[in-house]
């Protein structure tokens, strides 16, 4: 049931929806072809794509809160986040193509693990805070993440983790395929 929960709640297509509403028919075949945040942002602008940013993050949040409802053991919310971010990525209302689930791994993390997702916030806005760059305070937060929740949550939770992070350089390399064989992201059967 928590799989089950976890790929409906991740298969909303927010991104896409919030788009339409705002006159873009497709954010599939716009900007870097990614149905996500990021992509919103940069076509919509900031505050038209904020709600994809709450709602991305919200769906693996809500997934591994399902979880954790269901049952006692740790594991199960992360096959549920696993599941909301699988669903983000491959959604089934929206043909399949999704986003990379970046924020629906950060929502499911701060559910999971949040001691360890504070921490790593904090990493974040030192690191911002001191080069004046997301790009690189993101980058420090996210690689000081698995080190931090080692250190709080033992190895399993952390190895379980990795997993989940794995999901988004899947998505990540296929982008990257795309890239290498010619194909361009803005193309309707292209990989988001």
């Amino acid at each position: 049931m928590t799989l089950a929960i976890g790929y409906m709640v991740g298969s909303v297509p927010l991104a896409v929806l919030v788009a339409r509403r705002n006159g873009v028919p497709d954010l599939r075949l716009t900007g870097d072809g990614n149905a996500g945040y990021w992509n919103a942002k940069t076509t919509l602008g900031r505050r038209a794509a904020l709600p994809v940013f709450v709602g991305d993050a919200a769906k693996g949040a809500l997934a591994a809160a399902a979880g954790l409802a269901i049952s006692t053991h740790w594991w199960v919310a992360y096959l549920g986040a696993g599941a909301a971010m699988i669903g983000h990525a491959w959604p089934v209302f929206a043909r399949f193509r999704g986003g990379r689930s970046v924020l629906t791994f950060a929502g499911a993390i701060c559910v999971l693990a949040p001691l360890a997702a504070a921490i790593s916030i904090g990493v974040l806005l030192v690191v911002m805070a001191a080069t004046r760059s997301f790009a690189w305070a993101a980058r420090a937060g996210v690689f000081s993440l698995p080190f931090v929740q080692l250190f709080v949550d033992g190895r399993y939770r952390t190895a379980a983790t990795g997993g989940l992070m794995t999901l988004i350089g899947v998505r990540f390399a296929q982008a990257a395929l795309a890239d290498r064989r010619g194909e361009v992201t803005t193309q309707p059967d292209a990989v988001a």
